[in-house]
């Protein structure tokens, strides 16, 4: 055998008819592990497995000899100690009908098997994913589905939610009309000037106030601030403005409305307490005859009084906030005023950004103007310094 067949990268044997080893190459007999004297001479089912053995016979020698070539052939060869090598085999017969040789190239195919393992695994694996994909995919469309269910829902709850938006808005325009309509106009004859500001931080305030001409002497003025803001406390100074309007009317005293009030309120919330709330309240009865006042301030800021002679003087609170604590006696002061005077009260939206003492100059600065010039530097400072966040109510009362 000449030296590059027998060192050539494949195995190369061959046969006699019989399938006896004439010849094997170097290559063949180092991936056998055999020696070639143990081979030569020997049947090639030295060299095959038992599967394999029975195959040669059945298919290799009947094919060889009918066609006198195989191509291809799928084998198993054994080594010397047993262990399986999976081969393809070539073979042709010699065309010499004496010779009668079989030459045989043989084929390792260990890494061939070690690729179609890892190309099935590589399969297996992109078989896996693909399924995991199908299934994500799967998923994915029942999620979506899921959320196009949701978003008609959230759409359809978002169109009664604008219907109610739009619905409540009108409800609370309409409520802001009745409130606005409860506010009494102002008054103005040869003994008294009464004007008003009300400005509510939203649709429904939680100040009220009203003034009444109770006989041809006497003016009942009152201003009322419940807690907080909104459609509740709004509620709550609609159901007070419908009592102290009937009590003022009657020329009841000033202690006696407060009482009457704070009873209210008591027996509103008497069984939920959860929904308590209370007021502060000042109430003023002005007898131009007698050119008296007397007033209840019931945790109120206090009024401002302002004589001819721009000498000033603070209606404080006489009584704790009505609404507060059960079995209070609201007590009353009097006194007396000249002509020329003039009392300012307000509720906490107008004292805490102006301040008091601005207030108070407003008052002194302006004695000799209209009332309504006072009115507009209010409402000026207002529009400078106010904050919009809280209800804003104050009357001007001047005492010819």
């Amino acid at each position: 055998m000449n030296e590059q067949l027998d060192h050539a990268p494949c195995g190369f044997v061959t046969l006699s008819k019989d399938g006896i080893l004439l010849s094997i190459n170097h290559t063949l007999i180092q991936l056998l592990k055999y020696g070639a004297e143990q081979l030569v001479g020997q049947h090639i089912n030295v060299i095959l497995t038992g599967s394999a053995q029975v195959f040669f016979q059945l298919y290799f020698l009947p094919l060889i000899t009918v066609q006198h070539r195989v191509e291809e052939m799928y084998l198993s060869l054994a080594n010397e100690n047993g262990e399986e090598i999976p081969v393809l085999m070539n073979a042709s017969l010699s065309q010499d009908p004496d010779d009668g040789v079989i030459t045989c190239v043989i084929i390792p195919m260990r890494k061939r098997n070690e690729y179609e393992n890892q190309l099935l695994i590589a399969k297996k694996v992109a078989e896996d994913a693909l399924t995991e994909k199908n299934k994500a995919i799967i998923d994915l469309e029942e999620t979506l589905n899921a959320l196009n269910k949701n978003q008609l829902k959230l759409l359809e709850v978002n169109k009664q939610n604008q219907k109610f938006k739009i619905d409540t808005q009108n409800e609370l325009t309409l409520a802001k009309k009745i409130q606005e309509t409860s506010l009494t106009e102002a008054i103005s004859n040869d003994y008294i000037d009464i004007d008003s500001h009300y400005h509510a931080s939203r649709e429904l305030s939680g100040d009220i106030y009203g003034f009444y001409q109770i006989n041809t002497h006497q003016y009942g003025v009152i201003l009322l601030d419940v807690m907080g803001h909104g459609i509740s406390s709004a509620l709550i100074t609609m159901a007070l403005h419908s009592l102290f309007q009937r009590l003022i009317t009657k020329g009841v005293p000033t202690a006696v409305v407060m009482k009457e009030l704070d009873n209210y309120l008591h027996n509103l919330f008497h069984s939920n307490q959860d929904s308590w709330h209370y007021c502060t309240a000042i109430y003023l009865i002005i007898d131009t005859d007698k050119q008296t006042i007397e007033y209840t301030n019931a945790g109120h800021p206090p009024a401002i009084f302002q004589n001819p002679a721009k000498e000033q003087q603070e209606l404080r609170s006489t009584s704790p906030p009505i609404g507060t604590f059960e079995g209070l006696r609201f007590k009353t002061d009097t006194f007396k005023y000249e002509k020329g005077s003039r009392i300012l009260l307000y509720t906490d939206g107008v004292s805490e950004p102006l301040g008091e003492k601005h207030l108070r100059s407003l008052l002194m600065e302006n004695s000799y103007k209209s009332l309504d010039h006072l009115k507009d530097k209010i409402l000026e400072s207002l529009q400078i310094e106010g904050e919009k966040n809280d209800d804003q109510c104050f009357i001007l009362i001047e005492l010819k």
